[in-house]
């Protein structure tokens, strides 16, 4: 019989594991019929065990698991060990103090089922000639409003817009019912209030992308691409473990977070060994605030993270639609409310593609004339939240550099738009608008840079003014600051100064005597815009900055905090730094806010290009020189070599004279 080897801490969980899970809350009394499994996951072992462990260790695993009663309304956390079948500890949640755990799919339907018997609701709707049969209902998470609404405190409330759907394939966005919002309680079923600003003329826009009315006949003038790697992937994925090039990394999927990279390292070939960059990276929330001050929508604030869980809503890829060329797909293994394994099929797609010149030099001196091309290992998911998709795209490149880009499409909400100016609205089509609103994310970054002893300093662009060393007044420098506490490290990006943060380890030094480092590039576009002084500021706090920098903790994992629905404000990134610990020389998180501030364009409607947004961590003296030399020239087209190779001179990208 073949030995049993231990599963790695960090390896996906299992059907069996979940359906373990469920059986030990189960026995122990944890659950009743109306007991929904909210949110089950992996509970990763802290950092300082896992870069201990070493292949055959012996593993405990354990899980994480928010539970809510639906009777009642209660809600607790359990942290279960499924090698020794019993439950470790557990804390019940206090939802005024704590907030609510994240929204049920199944709330969905008890928002619409209590609206369909509101008299006031049905009142409303027949008033603007509406069948109720035809409304839909967006439910959508309530924010906190303890002024407006003081006694929604400790409730579990969810708000209701409105939207006509004339047919069954009828994209509803296009027809919203304003003036129009209801609050229900999804608890009790019942609908707590109706707020009715008067009848809104509902907009007729055809919104149906896929009607040829709309589209006209498809275009023939594009011409087939296809991408072949007649040898096949460049990559290797073992269970988890996914190793390309020099890079080596482990491939997680959560409910919450989506794709998760674990234990990024590069193979120094000068070295020999690999050289870890950063241990964990996510991005750990994002929020979606928007800027409609009136009463039906000034409360639309939407963390899709940490109120809905972007990772369950995962689509299944598709080739040559999602992802293009050859592909690997990763099933991604989740519970569902009631505590059971459902497959995710087709979550994840990983990837190599060309990415252009990687780099070029013609040297006349010399007589060379070298190319190489750059390719890049794609790790991606998209996830549908409502009316928006977004694609969550992480690249590894041959150089060093790590870079992330999130894809916002799909519809924008939708609001009506009578006749007059409106400034915080755009007009997408005749009578429909878009409100202004904001896509931001916060990526969460705990780093390993060739060990955890880390300094960060933010690095700038300086002039220096004309004097006896700069006489003709041509120089200019940088000016580093170091970050030596949490508070010091709350920062905002200055693209006038080409403003970076740089990560070092002082105790690794380069081959030039300087401490070996990545450098953190900001895309600077803006940070939160609503009012400081506003409950979104409160509740997305992270927002409001673009770095923050933390003394690295296993339990502070998420930057608006752990349970977002509904909290009051003031959770995780303040709360985490409240007490401005020391960070210079310590093992550190990076947690940087980025995004996209989306003023929305008739161009946008019906269905919406891809917008983007993201970072780059790129090496800087961490590697003693290029760790591309040996990058071998590219052959160039079939006309040039052939099926079999290069033919003869000039046929590769980078040969010298010949």
């Amino acid at each position: 019989m073949a030995e049993h080897t231990p599963p790695h801490p960090l390896d996906a969980l299992t059907a069996e594991e979940i359906d373990t899970a469920r059986t030990l809350l189960d026995t122990a009394g944890y659950t009743t019929p109306t007991t929904r499994f909210v949110h089950l996951s992996l509970a990763e072992p802290p950092k300082a065990e896992l870069l201990a462990h070493r292949p055959g260790d012996p593993v405990e695993r354990r899980v994480r698991v928010l539970l809510l009663e639906t009777a009642d309304g209660s809600s607790r956390e359990v942290i279960a060990c499924l090698t020794h079948r019993r439950v470790d500890t557990e804390r019940t949640l206090d939802p005024a103090v704590d907030g609510q755990p994240p929204v049920l799919v199944e709330e969905f339907e008890v928002v619409e089922k209590a609206l369909a018997g509101d008299a006031r609701w049905l009142r409303a709707l027949h008033e603007r000639g509406l069948d109720p049969v035809q409304v839909r209902v967006a439910p959508l998470s309530a924010g906190v409003y303890a002024d407006d609404f003081p006694d929604e405190r400790g409730r579990r409330i969810l708000r209701g817009l409105a939207f006509v759907q004339r047919h069954d394939g009828d994209h509803a966005w296009a027809h919203p019912v304003d003036g129009l919002v209801a609050h229900v309680d999804v608890t009790t079923g019942q609908v707590d209030r109706v707020i009715d600003l008067g009848p809104v003329p509902v907009p007729t826009e055809n919104g149906n992308y896929d009607d040829p009315a709309v589209t006209g006949p498809p275009r023939t003038t594009l011409r087939p691409i296809e991408i072949t790697q007649p040898e096949g992937p460049g990559f290797n994925l073992d269970g988890n473990l996914l190793t390309w090039e020099n890079w080596s990394l482990r491939v997680g999927f959560d409910v919450r977070e989506g794709l998760i990279l674990h234990r990024l390292a590069f193979h120094d070939r000068e070295q020999g060994r690999d050289r870890p960059v950063v241990h964990r990276a996510s991005i750990a929330e994002m929020v979606v605030p928007y800027g409609d001050p009136s009463p039906v929508r000034s409360w639309q604030n939407y963390f899709d993270t940490g109120e809905y869980m972007v990772g369950r809503f995962a689509n299944a890829l598709e080739l040559g639609c999602d992802c293009l060329g050859e592909i690997t797909y990763m099933d991604a293994v989740v519970a569902d409310e009631h505590g059971r394994p459902s497959t995710l099929p087709n979550a994840v797609c990983l990837h190599e593609e060309d990415h252009g010149v990687l780099w070029k030099h013609t040297d006349d001196w010399a007589g060379s004339a070298e190319t190489r091309r750059q390719r890049r290992m794609v790790l991606s998911f998209f996830t549908t939240v409502g009316n928006y998709d977004y694609g969550f795209y992480w690249y590894l490149y041959l150089d060093g550099t790590i870079e992330f880009e999130a894809k916002a499409t799909g519809i924008v909400f939708t609001s009506a738009v009578p006749e007059g100016a409106h400034p915080h609205t755009a007009e997408v089509a005749p009578g429909l608008g878009a409100p202004l609103h904001q896509h931001l994310f916060c990526a969460r970054l705990d780093m390993n840079l060739d060990g955890t002893t880390h300094r960060v300093e933010e690095v700038d662009a300086a002039r220096v003014p004309i004097g006896p060393d700069n006489p003709r007044g041509n120089a200019f420098t940088q000016k580093r600051t170091v970050l030596s506490s949490e508070h010091r490290a709350r920062r905002d990006a200055d693209a006038s100064v080409d403003r970076t943060w740089h990560v070092s380890n002082p105790e690794v030094l380069n081959r030039v005597g300087r401490p070996v480092a990545y450098a953190l590039q900001p895309e600077g576009k803006p940070t939160l815009l609503a009012d400081p002084a506003s409950s979104i500021a409160d509740r997305a706090a992270f927002a409001t900055r673009h770095l923050w920098v933390t003394a690295q903790d296993d339990d502070e994992r998420y930057p608006a905090g752990d349970l977002v629905n509904q909290h009051p404000g003031g959770a995780g990134l303040p709360a985490y730094t409240a007490d401005d610990r020391p960070i210079d020389g310590s093992d550190v998180t990076l947690w940087h806010t980025f995004g996209m501030t989306h003023v929305p364009r008739p161009e946008d409607w019906p269905v919406m290009p891809v917008d983007r947004t993201g970072f780059r961590l790129r090496p800087v003296g961490f590697f003693d020189r290029n760790p591309t030399l040996d990058v071998p020239p590219s052959w160039a087209s079939k006309a040039c070599c052939g099926d079999n190779g290069p033919a003869g001179d000039g046929c590769t990208c980078g040969h010298g004279t010949g």
